[in-house]
């Protein structure tokens, strides 16, 4: 995914935009990034975050960064921010993007005789390439809409100038930005949690295809907003944090009203419920509240020294951190009937190692709940796991088992009230080994966000979208 944090402040910016960064690390496990500016001069670190946290890479260096603005970023792809100086005059960018056209970009740029400087993993440093997308322009608004028209898949930056910030979100408006004031500043960021105990009060939300750009006397609209929008869905049923709105919809309502959703429709006898955590939380809370039962925690998470489970580059590390940092407590689970809440089956190899364990410690009846449909598609506009390989989906597995073809029939799939659909889950149900599967509906979804389809992106659901 990924995640940026940007201060405008009468004074020095170094310790919001330290903490304003941090807050987004639950979006991002592969580089950090930070630079303030202070006249004309840039200072400028970036840090290698696949082993380590944020804090601890950059506490030590925190009072280089002097000057009173700044962007940072907690990324999933590659080394950023950047400086750039150019005929725009010097800036830094940074940026929440997923270019699926990227070699096609590159040679475009190249033909204009443009050159890249920077690597990422030895290839095309995707953040450069964008910041030559907008060189070409005669303005920075120009730029970005070059960027607009041009990159396949998504894009939202910030952009450090000589007198502010600079917020463009995404065309479709795909990935977030808000704005936060308070007295002396105001802050730019992929998540409202991220301000709040900077003391910072949301008072703009960027709309989709619009930008803006952020001084101290305000803020300022460049561009109007695009009429049409695809918010991403997922980001209340995984991504979101549990505190931070998207759209005006606080993400720990929509996880609640999830539960409320798959709760109302479902008959199974169960002495309690509990969650997988910490996305199911607020799933397992509203299913509890709508059928009348108990929620335990027969499955608690501990979170001191073991990090987010997609962390480790390697599949049997990643799965290895999500098992080490699940605890059952055996007390709560002997001889029970449980459902446990989750937020989504992507691979469906660390959800039946725990479903084992759940079993192991003496569960009566094991009842997998989800949060949302299955995952059909990989994702097109934004960086996470499965999202380049369908056959990394456990959905695309059974179907090639089924059909003898991975996209054979995926309407039929898609469609909770067909044959096809009730085998595939079945299959799933009996290779996670669990007593009872269930999935949302996308309708359930849907009502539980409480904005119109139209205005959501529910392409890894059901293959829709459109702006690629």
């Amino acid at each position: 995914m990924s995640g940026f944090f940007g201060v405008v402040s009468h004074k020095p910016c170094s310790t919001d935009l330290f903490y304003g960064i941090d807050y987004h690390s639950h979006l991002g496990t592969k580089r950090a990034g930070m630079v303030t500016r202070e006249d004309n001069l840039f200072h400028r670190s970036i840090h290698d975050i696949e082993n380590s946290y944020f804090r601890t890479k950059f506490s030590d260096e925190i009072g280089k960064f002097t000057g009173n603005m700044g962007i940072g970023v907690i990324s999933d792809t590659d080394a950023q921010p950047i400086v750039v100086n150019s005929h725009l005059g010097r800036f830094a960018i940074a940026t929440v993007a997923r270019i699926n056209n990227l070699d096609e970009l590159v040679d475009h740029c190249l033909s204009n005789r443009q050159h890249f400087a920077e690597l990422s993993s030895g290839s095309t440093n995707p953040t450069e390439l964008i910041a030559l997308l907008i060189t070409q322009g005669e303005n920075f608004v120009d730029g970005i809409n070059n960027v607009y028209k041009l990159v396949k898949g998504s894009c939202s930056m910030l952009i450090l100038t000589d007198d502010g910030i600079i917020a463009a979100r995404d065309f479709y408006g795909r990935t977030p930005i808000v704005v936060g004031k308070k007295e002396d500043a105001y802050a730019l960021a992929s998540e409202s949690h991220s301000y709040i105990n900077l003391d910072y009060t949301t008072c703009y939300n960027v709309a989709p295809g619009e930008i803006v750009k952020v001084t101290m006397d305000g803020v300022e609209q460049l561009q109007k907003p695009n009429s049409k929008s695809q918010v991403c869905s997922f980001l209340w049923v995984y991504y979101g944090y549990p505190v931070t709105d998207y759209e005006g919809v606080n993400v720990e309502e929509a996880r609640y009203r999830e539960g409320i959703e798959i709760g109302k429709n479902d008959d199974v006898e169960i002495d309690y419920v509990s969650a997988i955590p910490d996305s199911g939380i607020g799933m397992a809370l509203g299913y509890s509240n709508i059928k009348k039962v108990p929620y335990k925690r027969g499955v608690v998470k501990y979170t001191p020294t073991w990090s987010r489970s997609f962390m480790p580059v390697n599949q049997k590390q990643r799965e290895h951190v999500a098992k080490m940092k699940l605890i059952a407590n055996r007390q709560l689970l002997d001889g029970k009937r449980v459902v446990f809440c989750d937020d989504s089956i992507v691979r469906g190899t660390q959800l039946r190692d725990n479903v084992k364990m759940l079993y192991d410690f003496g569960a009566k009846e094991v009842h997998i709940r989800i949060s949302c449909p299955p995952l059909l598609y990989g994702c097109p506009f934004l960086n996470f796991s499965a999202s380049k390989n369908v056959m990394e989906l456990a959905t695309r597995r059974y179907i090639e088992e089924i059909e003898g073809s991975n996209d054979k029939n995926i309407e039929r799939y898609c469609d909770c009230h067909s044959k096809e659909y009730a085998n595939m889950v079945e299959m799933m149900r009996k290779h996670l080994g669990v007593d009872t599967l269930k999935f949302n509906t996308l309708d359930g979804v849907v009502n539980a966000i409480g904005l119109p389809k139209e205005c959501l992106c529910t392409h890894c659901f059901d293959g829709s979208s459109y702006g690629y």
